[in-house]
């Protein structure tokens, strides 16, 4: 992943005006690979219901990625016929490179996409756009999941769309219902730094770029559906079933090492009720509790399992410091980035040098309590050795947060519970995407694909 770290803090959320002469606001991109058949009755349908019901001007583009049929001909000709219409053409295949690539070089305040087969009804599209046009959210999506949605589908398809939306919530906390439906919007100026980020070409890209948005705290709106599916699709669900695993595992790793700049996608204070902040509570102290307890509760089944493994070679004393100190030093590492948000290598060393004066604490409680088991009963029971351990490293557990907090994390910069620091050390900085500039009309001709290196051979979409 891209370890970008050059600040940039989104604007404040506005209303957009009624008028904008020349520039439309809303922009409709219908990617489509080998479509000639669906797509006219797709485009004709789509700009009669906006003609007749979307208060706002409008563009529909279609991004005709690597067609191999009549569907470029077949684009031009609705693009000739229709004033509201635009074609683009790419070269190489990706659902997620005709969005990237259209949506980077769109003028258009809303963003927008659905897939050509129209499974969507299309009376959600302004409900979906709504919330972004008025300034409340920065995404918007379509969702099959949602409790008052109407979906006809096969078990099959159903089953998947579930489980796979089990595996983010399990993997990657998502809390969005509905990652792969192919109906979403999103806001221009939030496209501009969030694109960037967004590293796949398929369709795991409306997942990953989900996924950034809601760990960057932007709001996503979810719009239930009514949805039919297609029949004829020509998805191939096992190869892109592994791509989305393989995707979960990619962004997976790159939160938990903390690689992805996501304090660029941050919204200034507003009028959010989590954004202020109270009188005589530290900032930030509720995040970092609960994720000091998630990482104690590990470390502590950590030390458990290592406390009994060297028991078995070691007495009480010995297999205690041992466990001790090797939960301690993976107990600092994973509190110092993901409890109090310290990234990079700067300072490190100094963390976990103050990390094991903890350790001496935590050593000399427990040790302690061992010695006065030891000294009360003589030969104490294994369960007894470890009920001991338990209540002495609760008591440890409570010091440990409060020495974190106040003398290795320490607030000094006032990031609190905001967005994770970056300790600055030297680094190199990876280009973006060779996207056209944001600014840029849209081309009609001609194009230099971006990152050409994927060439996605197995996309079958």
């Amino acid at each position: 992943m891209r370890t970008d770290s050059s600040p940039g803090t989104l604007p404040a959320r506005e209303h957009l005006p009624a008028t904008d002469a020349g520039t439309p606001v809303l922009d409709v991109v219908i990617p489509v690979h080998n479509e000639e058949k669906d797509l006219p009755p797709c485009v004709r349908r789509l700009h009669e219901h906006l003609t007749r019901t979307f208060p706002y001007t409008f563009r529909i583009t279609i991004a005709d990625n690597a067609s191999t049929d009549r569907t470029p001909q077949v684009a031009a000709w609705l693009a000739a016929e229709i004033p509201e219409v635009d074609t683009f053409r790419l070269e190489q295949k990706g659902r997620g490179r005709a969005l990237r690539t259209v949506w980077s070089a769109s003028r258009a305040p809303v963003l927008a996409y659905m897939d050509v087969d129209l499974s969507t009804d299309l009376n959600a599209l302004l409900p979906l756009v709504a919330p972004l046009i008025s300034g409340h959210s920065d995404l918007a999506i379509g969702s099959r999941l949602a409790r008052d949605s109407r979906v006809v589908r096969g078990p099959k398809r159903e089953f998947i769309s579930r489980a796979y939306n089990l595996i983010l919530r399990g993997s990657l906390q998502a809390r969005f219902s509905d990652a792969q439906c192919g109906f979403k919007a999103i806001r221009r100026e939030v496209a501009q730094v969030l694109l960037p980020l967004v590293e796949d070409t398929g369709w795991f890209f409306d997942t990953e770029m989900l996924v950034l948005a809601e760990r960057a705290g932007l709001r996503i709106h979810e719009v239930p559906v009514d949805w039919i599916d297609d029949p004829d699709s020509t998805v191939h669900i096992v190869r892109t079933a592994t791509d989305d695993l393989r995707g979960v595992w990619r962004i997976g790793r790159a939160l938990a090492t903390g690689s992805l700049p996501l304090d660029r996608l941050a919204r200034p204070f507003g009028d959010d009720p989590r954004d202020r902040e109270l009188p005589d509570v530290p900032k930030g102290l509720a995040r970092q509790l609960v994720g000091f307890c998630v990482v104690g509760g590990l470390s502590t089944l950590f030390y458990l399992a290592l406390y009994s493994v060297f028991r078995q070679f070691s007495g009480s004393q010995a297999a205690n410091a041992l466990a001790l100190l090797v939960s301690a030093v993976a107990n600092t590492a994973a509190n110092r980035r993901l409890t109090f948000g310290v990234r990079g290598r700067g300072g490190a060393v100094r963390h976990q040098a103050q990390g094991l004066v903890v350790f001496g604490i935590g050593l000399a409680l427990t040790s302690g309590s061992l010695a006065a088991l030891s000294a009360a009963s003589g030969s104490p029971a294994h369960s007894t050795e470890l009920a001991v351990l338990i209540a002495a490293n609760l008591a440890a557990t409570v010091l440990r947060f409060l020495l974190f907090r106040a003398w290795v994390f320490p607030d000094r910069d006032g990031y609190g519970g905001g967005p994770a620091r970056t300790v600055t050390t030297p680094a190199h900085d990876t280009p973006a995407h060779d996207t056209p500039a944001p600014s840029a009309p849209l081309p009609q001709h001609g194009y230099e694909p971006v990152r050409p290196h994927h060439n996605d051979p197995g996309d079958a979409r």
